[in-house]
């Protein structure tokens, strides 16, 4: 079983970003085929290029459709088979460093010095442990062979 082709949709260029996430969502698909896939991975893929080529949605709609396939897709990609796109541990490590990591740290330094207002000072501090875990995640991957030659932008 291959992964299917995403059908040209006719005055897609006049709306720049339906056309930046379409051709996004088709590089996806190109890189993929280059994997080795489970069969129900690849039944995922088939099923979501099918429900977005037989889509009668327009405009807004359909960019929210193409980016939420995209988005289940690099989720059970990530899950089956641990093959991300470039720099997904790094997005996803930043956001958890800042709240999962800088406020905890910025509280504790507020309450020490008796300045809540000192709470912010956590979060460059949290995005930057965020930053560099998911840096060294995505470098692993990358040696690993289990990582996408594409960024995803706008997506997760």
């Amino acid at each position: 079983m291959s992964i299917l082709e995403l059908k040209n949709i006719q005055n897609i260029s006049t709306d720049i970003k339906l056309s930046r996430v379409y051709s996004q969502f088709g590089e996806l698909l190109s890189e993929l085929k280059k994997m080795e896939l489970s069969q129900t991975v690849v039944a995922t893929i088939n099923e979501s290029v099918e429900q977005i080529n037989s889509s009668t949605l327009l405009g807004t709609q359909l960019t929210k459709l193409i980016k939420q396939k995209q988005s289940l897709i690099i989720k059970r990609v990530e899950k089956e088979h641990k093959i991300v796109p470039k720099n997904y541990y790094r997005t996803i490590w930043m956001f958890f460093g800042m709240s999962g990591i800088g406020i905890p740290i910025g509280v504790a330094f507020g309450l020490s010095i008796g300045n809540l207002g000192l709470l912010g000072l956590g979060l460059p501090i949290g995005m930057a442990l965020g930053l560099a875990i998911g840096s060294s995640l995505d470098k692993k991957a990358l040696n690993e062979g289990r990582q996408l030659n594409i960024e995803i932008k706008n997506s997760y």
